[in-house]
């Protein structure tokens, strides 16, 4: 009797080892996850999900682990796996990981899956409600993607941005902030001078690090008279340049309705009030969730670069070189979702290539520094004054009563812009909401619509206006 007890207790001893290195296995792969050493915890939990494929906590904290370390394919499926049964944060993280690979309708899924299970049992879900917004904005943006070559790109470090591609003279000088305020501290923005070199427009932070773009003019050799340019706007706004017509503005901000960290907008002056307009977020793909900063295009070379920290390792940034189009072209809708996401992420600059096109010549001339060139001049308008006189500039009109209607004509114009661009926001969301949001959005669109015509009317008013009153001079 004896001889058996101690043959029942080795082999219970020999049955219960293997159990606690099986529950210290565990707790070591959960310390790493909760520590978020998700490199270290997948091994472990690859060999959990093996040996209890239908434990479903194991095939959430596997899925995380793979989307974490890049395996996306595998998170997807052991995400799907958990979610199928029941597990409530499967559906936040199958939503992080379609917004990261620009894939929000499925995203947009997610969380309204999620926050469905929040409200049932009676948990806040303000956060993830702001996060589902976000993700709505992601979509509307991505359906609008920009047709555009991207035809270049140049990995550098973060200080050396200037380095990838030169500016023709014409267009004005870009130089770090720290040569133009002559301080070795700073190194985070950059400055752009004019072609006549008598205005420079930049960015200085504040006590709380937030940077404010200023512009000042040169008097006698004497940068003076400081001014900043959103004298309202606290918002981080960083790296200006302005096109050739004075006017346009491009810049970074954190603000103004960013997608994440820097985001590109452009914004006009409006010279009856003195001020800018209201800034306009730039299309995908030259904004994303990373950071995105300094727009320069280039009209002597017919080019445009932008910079980006999407898909780069810390303190490095890829600069990537575009042909402007100013009609603003929007991706073909007949393509595929994945292929918009790709040209929308600016996954592989070659899908936006055009078949046949040699670009060699092109990346030469950005890489060209050029002093002078021959290019005709650019226009800031073309008015036909009568059948004989065209006028290009404000400086072209002999009568100031006529300059100040044309300036209003010019005005208009620029709110008939952003209004267009606000409109097609309201469209979008109309097309893609549900039945209560087009109702709701209906009137809005068409009190919209009502106020574009009455815009469009008003330009033709002031430019009848104008001929009349400059012809009158001329006659005179």
């Amino acid at each position: 009797m004896k001889r058996f007890f101690y043959k029942l207790l080795h082999l219970c001893v020999l049955a219960f080892f293997p159990l606690i290195g099986f529950t210290q296995s565990l707790d070591q792969a959960k310390k790493w996850y909760n520590e978020g050493l998700f490199e270290e915890a997948k091994p472990a939990f690859e060999k959990l999900v093996k040996q209890s494929p239908n434990n479903s906590s194991y095939s959430l904290w596997y899925g995380v682990c793979c989307y974490e370390t890049g395996d996306l394919a595998t998170a997807e499926k052991y995400l799907l796996l958990a979610r199928s049964r029941k597990v409530t944060d499967a559906s936040r993280h199958l939503a992080e990981m379609y917004t990261s690979m620009y894939r929000y309708k499925e995203a947009v899924a997610m969380w309204e899956d999620y926050i469905d299970q929040l409200v049932k049992k009676k948990e806040n879900t303000d956060d993830y409600q702001s996060r589902l917004e976000k993700v709505e904005k992601l979509n509307r943006m991505k359906d609008r993607a920009e047709d555009v070559q991207v035809i270049d790109s140049m990995v550098v470090s973060k200080d050396k941005i200037l380095s990838a591609y030169f500016l023709s003279e014409d267009c004005g000088i870009l130089q770090m902030d720290r040569d133009f305020i002559q301080s070795p501290d700073l190194s985070q923005s950059t400055v752009y001078i004019n072609p006549k070199g008598d205005r420079a427009f930049y960015a200085r932070p504040g006590p709380d690090g937030r940077y404010t773009l200023y512009t000042q003019t040169k008097l006698l050799d004497v940068w003076t008279d400081e001014k900043a340019l959103f004298p309202a706007d606290t918002e981080d706004n960083n790296y200006p340049f302005v096109m050739g017509d004075g006017v346009t503005l491009y810049f970074a901000s954190k603000g103004n309705g960013s997608i994440g960290g820097y985001d590109l907008f452009i914004t006009r002056y409006n010279t009856n009030s003195n001020a800018y307009l209201a800034p306009e977020q730039l299309s995908m793909p030259f904004n994303s969730t990373a950071n995105d900063y300094l727009m320069v295009v280039d009209e002597i070379k017919g080019l445009g670069w932008f910079v980006s920290d999407r898909f780069q390792p810390e303190g490095f940034v890829c600069v990537y070189l575009f042909i402007p189009n100013d009609s603003r072209r929007q991706l073909d809708g007949d393509e595929s979702d994945e292929m918009l996401s790709a040209r929308a992420a600016l996954t592989s600059i070659r899908d936006s290539w055009r078949t046949g096109s040699d670009y060699d010549e092109l990346i030469l001339l950005a890489k060209t520094d050029i002093e002078h060139t021959n290019k005709q001049e650019v226009h800031d308008f073309e008015f036909f004054i009568n059948d004989r006189t065209v006028y290009y500039s404000l400086a072209d009109f002999r009568s100031s009563e006529a300059k100040s209607f044309f300036e209003r004509v010019i005005s208009l114009k620029q709110q008939v812009n952003t209004m267009e661009v606000n409109l097609d926001e309201k469209r979008q969301s109309y097309t893609h909401g549900d039945q209560a949001v087009k109702i709701q959005m209906r009137p809005v669109i068409l009190q919209a619509e009502t106020e574009l015509k009455a815009l469009l009317s008003q330009i033709g008013e002031w430019e009848k206006r104008t001929r009349n009153s400059e012809n009158i001079y001329l006659r005179n």
